[in-house]
C-alpha cells in the first residue's frame, strides 16, 4: 500500500485525543513509507495530519472542490494540491489516487465519504481496505449500529467485516496490511462492478 486516503474533520473536535491520534497516523504512515491523500484543506484535524507527515518528511496530496478553497482554506504547502470542480469529482479522484480507505473521528462529511467508499467495496467495485481509526471509542456507536443492520438482515456479517476497526495507527495499519480482498463475499463480480462505473 503506497498511499493511504484519510478522511477526518475539518474541526478539531473537543478531545486533544483526536489531533493526537491524527499526528500518530502521520507518524506510522511515514514510517511504514506511505503517502497520504486526503481533503486538501489547512484546518481541523485535516490540517493537523497533513502538516505532521509534511513536518516528517512524507508525502501529502490534497484534493479539494474549488469552492471550498476558501472556506477551508486550501493548504498551500503540499507535495501536490488538486482543485477540483465538485465533491463527486473529489471523492473519485482521491479514490483513484490511493490504496486504501481510514475515517478517523469527524462529521457527516467524513461519514459519507466513508459509506461510499464502503458501499463501493461491498459492491465489488473495489477490493482496497478500509479501516476506523476508532480514537477513544469514537466510532463504537456506529460499529454498534452496523451489528444491529447484520442482525436485522440488511447486510451480511462478511460485508460488514470490510470495514476494519483499531484504536491506534498502528494496529490500524497492521490491519489493512492483512486485508485479503478475495475473501469477502461481495454483490457483485469485479468486472461487472467495473462497467457500472462512469
Amino acid at each position: 500500500m503506497k498511499s493511504l486516503c484519510v478522511y477526518c474533520g475539518s474541526s478539531m473536535g473537543v478531545s486533544p485525543a483526536y489531533a493526537d491520534a491524527a499526528r500518530g497516523l502521520a507518524r506510522a504512515m511515514v514510517d511504514a513509507n506511505i503517502a497520504l491523500v486526503y481533503g486538501g484543506g489547512n484546518i481541523g484535524l485535516m490540517g493537523v495530519i497533513a502538516d505532521e507527515v509534511l513536518q516528517l518528511g512524507g508525502e501529502v496530496t490534497g484534493v479539494i472542490p474549488k469552492a471550498l478553497v476558501d472556506r477551508e482554506v486550501g493548504h498551500a504547502g503540499l507535495t501536490r494540491l488538486h482543485v477540483v470542480k465538485d465533491m463527486h469529482e473529489r471523492k473519485a479522484l482521491m479514490a483513484e489516487l490511493s490504496g486504501g480507505f481510514v475515517a478517523m473521528p469527524g462529521g457527516i462529511g467524513t461519514l459519507e465519504e466513508l459509506f461510499e467508499v464502503f458501499t463501493w467495496s461491498q459492491l465489488g467495485f473495489h477490493d482496497k481496505p478500509i479501516g476506523l481509526l476508532n480514537v477513544d471509542g469514537f466510532y463504537d456507536g456506529l460499529l454498534g449500529f452496523l451489528r444491529h443492520v447484520v442482525d436485522q438482515g440488511f447486510l451480511r456479517a462478511a460485508q460488514a467485516d470490510l470495514l476494519v476497526s483499531a484504536d491506534t495507527p498502528d494496529a490500524l495499519l497492521a490491519a489493512l496490511k492483512r486485508y485479503d480482498p478475495h475473501r469477502e463475499d461481495k454483490l457483485l463480480k469485479r468486472e461487472t462492478a467495473e462497467r457500472l462505473l462512469p
